[in-house]
Order: structure tokens, then C-alpha cells, then sequence
């Protein structure tokens, strides 16, 4: 659906992915600007530069998250069993290190490929650096 779609309840929103099904349910994907440091107690899980910021709206304000490209994984994690699916974003892996679920990826949906294969992490179980 085209922001210009929208019906006149709906505010357009610049970048904005929309759920087709549901234009109330959206997502702005923004490239974080600064270097990104994630780590599991001292050991670092993954570092880029080329991170995004998701913040996602549905029937209310998700925590803003960080997404990590494959390529910043430091070290190897273990895909478990579980898979979940996202109408806007699409099915969700998850993965562990050292038996403790830290992470998950999408396999996107078609409008929302710009967060294929990228990764983010649990805040509460794991350290998040922004910056140098």
C-alpha cells in the first residue's frame, strides 16, 4: 500500500513499511550511524557499523530494536527449534549461545527484505554498545 493509499484515518509516515493487511501496523527501519557492539557478559556476539534501528508501530509502541547484519556475528550461535511469524516482518528464528536464547533473524517477507538475515539480541541478557 502507497502512503498516498492510505485513508485519511492514517497519518503517512516517511519510509514507513506497512503491513498490507493492516496499515496500522508499520515499521521504520533507519541505518543506526554509529559503530554497534553487542556482548553476552565480556564476550563479544557481534560488531558493525552496518546496523539498523527498527522502530515499529502496531497496537502500540514497540521497544525500538536494534538489528545486527549476519556478517557481524563474532562467533558462532546454535538455531534452535522455535520459529514465530510477524505479518509485517515475517518468520522469526531464534538462536542461543551457551544454552541461553539471545537472539533472533527473519526470513522477511517480500516488503520487508531489508531486514533479511539480520540479527537482534535480547537487551536484558545482553550488553548493547552505541558508539566507539
Amino acid at each position: 500500500m502507497a502512503e498516498n493509499d492510505l485513508p485519511d484515518t492514517i497519518a503517512p509516515v516517511e519510509g514507513a513499511i506497512r503491513n498490507p493487511a493492516n496499515p496500522h501496523h508499520y515499521m521504520v527501519v533507519q541505518p543506526a550511524g554509529r559503530r554497534i557492539r553487542i556482548f553476552f557478559g565480556d564476550r563479544l556476539v557481534a560488531d558493525s557499523m552496518d546496523a539498523v534501528r527498527v522502530i515499529e508501530i502496531g497496537r502500540h509502541a514497540y521497544e525500538p530494536r536494534l538489528y545486527l547484519p549476519r556478517e557481524a556475528l563474532t562467533v558462532p550461535l546454535t538455531q534452535l527449534d522455535k520459529v514465530t511469524h510477524c505479518p509485517l516482518k515475517g518468520d522469526a528464528a531464534y538462536f542461543s549461545l551457551e544454552g541461553q536464547a539471545i537472539a533472533w533473524a527473519y526470513r522477511s517477507l517480500d516488503f520487508a527484505a531489508v531486514l533479511d538475515g539480520f540479527f537482534s539480541f535480547w537487551g536484558d541478557k545482553m550488553r548493547i554498545v552505541e558508539g566507539e
